[in-house]
C-alpha cells in the first residue's frame, strides 16, 4: 500500500508540474489553496474559457494523464508484487479502458479556474484577441519563445554556477581553507 501511495503522490506531483509549466500569467503571492471551492461561472464564461484553452492547445498538457497514471500505478504495484506482473499488465489494460476520457476533468477544471480568474467580458475579449493576427501570432510563437527562454536560463544557470563556485573557492582560500 505504501508503494501505491508513493506512486499516486508522484503522479499527482508530475501532473501538477506539467500543468504549472503551461504558459500562464504571473502568479499572485497569496494564491488560494487548491481546496478552495470555485465560484460558479456563467455558461458563456465557461464557453469562452474553453475556447481559450482550445486555442492554447492546453489539452496537450494532460492528454496522456490517464494512461501515464495507470502505467505508473501498475509499475509501482509490480515492484512489490513481482509474482503478479502478468495479472497487473492485464488489469492495467482494463483499468485504462474504464478510466479513459477522465482527463477531460482537468480541462473542465481549468476552464472553471479561468472563469474564476477573469470576468466573462475579459474572457470574451481574450477570445477576440487570440483570434486577431497578433493573438494568433502569440499562440503560434509563444511555445518557441518559452523554449528558447528556458534554454537560455539553463545555459545562464550553468555558467553562473561556475561564477558562484569560483566565489566560494576564493572566499574559502582567504580563510586558509582551499577547496
Amino acid at each position: 500500500m505504501k508503494s501505491f501511495s508513493r506512486v499516486a503522490s508522484a503522479a499527482a506531483l508530475a501532473l501538477g508540474l506539467a500543468l504549472a509549466a503551461a504558459p500562464a500569467s504571473a502568479q499572485q503571492k497569496d494564491a488560494p489553496p487548491a481546496a478552495t471551492p470555485l465560484k460558479p461561472a456563467s455558461p458563456a464564461a465557461l464557453a469562452a474559457a474553453k475556447d481559450i484553452l482550445t486555442m492554447k492547445n492546453a489539452a496537450a498538457m494532460y492528454a496522456n494523464a490517464v494512461p501515464n497514471l495507470v502505467a505508473q500505478t501498475k509499475n509501482g504495484l509490480i515492484q512489490n508484487n513481482l509474482n503478479y506482473q502478468k495479472d497487473l499488465d492485464e488489469v492495467a489494460v482494463i483499468v485504462a479502458k474504464q478510466l479513459a476520457g477522465r482527463e477531460k476533468e482537468v480541462g473542465d477544471a481549468m476552464a472553471q479556474i479561468y472563469a474564476n480568474e477573469f470576468t466573462e467580458q475579459e474572457l470574451k475579449d481574450l477570445v477576440t484577441f487570440y483570434k486577431s493576427p497578433l493573438g494568433a501570432k502569440l499562440l503560434a510563437t509563444e511555445p518557441r519563445a518559452i523554449q528558447f527562454s528556458m534554454s537560455y536560463m539553463n545555459q545562464w544557470g550553468q555558467q553562473f554556477a561556475a561564477t558562484v563556485d569560483s566565489a566560494f573557492r576564493a572566499e574559502m582560500k582567504k580563510r586558509g581553507k582551499p577547496i
